[in-house]
């Protein structure tokens, strides 16, 4: 099993939407993959709506180089994906590569995690319908109109999609991400133990596959 993880950003991801998991992936023994439109440096922004304001503020964030572009995504050579947040989901949610990954991760079962603005790449997938998501308010249209339901609390878990409403959400929702990949990991570990377990006893009752 792959211990690689798919995160992806655009311009204007929201930088602790994509630091958290992109760290968080190392702690935990992944190699995070970041990937977008194309194989660059891109522009990361900050999020917050400020007291009096009824919008967010967006400031500069740090940069980022994706290692790879969405056309050459392999959804097979990894263990998950997850789908950061900020603007970038606005427009990155329209290649169709992202879009046919997106779609091979939910319908293989394998772990996925989307936060604050990520929602809008699975509903434009047509991944979302009847399942229960966290998002940012402000994203609630995109998740329903597409059939799914909307959750107000900072870790919603809807078999293989673990959802968060923004990066104050980060502590709460993406362990539960992580338990799911190491659940995998382990299931995988454990099957190939079984199998050489199984294999060295053929050898020892002198029978060869």
């Amino acid at each position: 099993m792959s211990n690689k993880v798919l995160i992806i950003i655009g311009d204007a991801s929201e930088t602790l939407d994509t630091l958290y998991p992109y760290y968080r992936l190392q702690e935990g023994g992944y190699h995070p993959v970041v990937a977008a439109p194309e194989q660059r440096l891109y522009q990361m922004v900050m999020h917050e709506v400020k007291p009096g304001w009824t919008i967010t503020k967006e400031w500069e964030g740090y940069t980022l180089k994706a290692e790879i572009a969405f056309a050459d995504i392999v959804p097979e050579d990894y263990a998950g994906i997850m789908l950061s947040g900020g603007r970038a989901p606005e427009y990155i949610r329209y290649d169709e590569h992202l879009i046919n990954a997106t779609r091979y991760f939910v319908e293989s079962g394998k772990p996925v995690a989307s936060v604050c603005h990520g929602v809008e790449i699975l509903a434009y997938a047509d991944c979302v319908r009847g399942r229960r998501m966290a998002t940012v308010p402000k994203c609630k249209f995109d998740l329903e109109v597409r059939g799914g339901v909307f959750v107000d609390e900072p870790c919603v878990v809807d078999g293989n999609i673990v959802s968060g409403r923004t990066f104050h959400d980060n502590g709460r929702y993406f362990g539960a991400f992580m338990k799911q990949l190491d659940e995998a990991r382990d299931a995988h570990r454990n099957n190939k133990s079984t199998e050489a377990s199984g294999a060295a006893r053929l050898v020892t009752n002198g029978v060869h596959s």
